[in-house]
Order: structure tokens, then sequence, then C-alpha cells
């Protein structure tokens, strides 16, 4: 897959976004940025405090992404002016009943490039990448505290559903039916 997405115009930078190796050093650093942020929050919410560091080491060595590579899958790197800023992953779910399915994983926009439309970019990148893919909805899941992700998912289609995943810290389900033009 080829898809580079841009936008910019002289009064704002320039956003790229473009399939990435999930092995590469940028996959690795943003991944890291991810789960730091992710994990922190929750255990500064539930307990008052941010992630062990020999708990954060494991479970970035447990997700290889290797369910993120082609042919069933896609990462995607979104880059303001070059800087590596973000991240959203696709995979394609053979085992929900219904129309063919991508889901969409690790959606993240780093801190201090947040608030300068990033992350609608990239939204629609990976929602491209899941038609690429031969998906005809996508669903996600997240946690009732990511109300940032949360607000921007319904913003851009996406309804809550019933679970549709089981996982963890799964405690909210989204689902968005792609049509050829949204």
């Amino acid at each position: 897959m080829t898809t580079l997405i841009e936008h910019g115009t002289s009064a704002t930078a320039s956003w790229t976004v473009a399939p990435e190796a999930v092995d590469s050093p940028v996959a690795a650093t943003l991944w890291r940025a991810y789960y730091t942020e992710m994990s922190d929050r929750y255990y500064l919410l539930h307990e008052g405090h941010r992630t062990d560091p020999e708990e954060l080491e494991r479970e970035v060595a447990a997700e290889t992404g290797d369910d993120l590579r082609p042919p069933t899958g896609v990462l995607l790197v979104a880059r303001h002016e070059g800087d590596p800023a973000g991240t959203a992953g696709v995979r394609l779910m053979d085992d929900l009943p219904g129309p063919p399915a991508a889901e969409l994983k690790r959606v993240f926009i780093r801190e201090d490039m947040r608030g300068k439309g990033g992350a609608a970019l990239l939204l629609a990148a990976a929602e491209d990448a899941a038609r690429a893919l031969g998906a005809e909805r996508v669903i996600l899941d997240t946690r009732l505290d990511l109300v940032e992700a949360r607000a921007l998912y319904a913003r851009h289609g996406y309804e809550e559903s019933e679970p549709l995943t089981e996982r963890m810290y799964a405690e909210c389900w989204y689902t968005k039916k792609l049509t050829l033009s949204s």
C-alpha cells in the first residue's frame, strides 16, 4: 500500500500520513509514547501513581504489532513537518459476524502535536486503509477515561455499539460503516 495523504496550506503546517513498518525505530518510539501515556493515565486515575517501569517494559515488549503487517493489516504514521507525531493501526477482523470489518488500534497523537489537525487526518487515512483491505466497516474499543478519543470518534461518525471484542481495558465500543466517500 502506498497511501500518502498530505494536508497543508500557507497558514497551517504540513501533515503527511503513510504506512510504516511495525518494527521500525519510528514505530517503536511512537508505541512507547502511546503505551506510557495510556498506562500512566489508567494508573493515575485508578491507583494514584504512574506505571511501574518494569511493567511498562513487559507491556511494550509483548505488543509486537504483527497483526498490523500486510496483507491483513497496516500501521500508519502521521508526520508533522516530517516529524513522527502519531500512529493508527488497522487490521482485518475475520471472526466477527456481519459485513467485513477492520479494527482500528493504537490511534495516538503525541501530546505536543495535539490540536494541530493531525488526528482527523490520521483517522481518515485509517479509514482509507480499511477500505483498501476490503473492510466495509471499522470497529474499535476504548476506555471511558479517554474522552478526547471518544469525542474524536463521535465527531467523525462513529457510533457507540455493543461489545465487539473482549479485552481487559475495553469499556466502550464504536463502529462506523464505510462508504466509498466517507
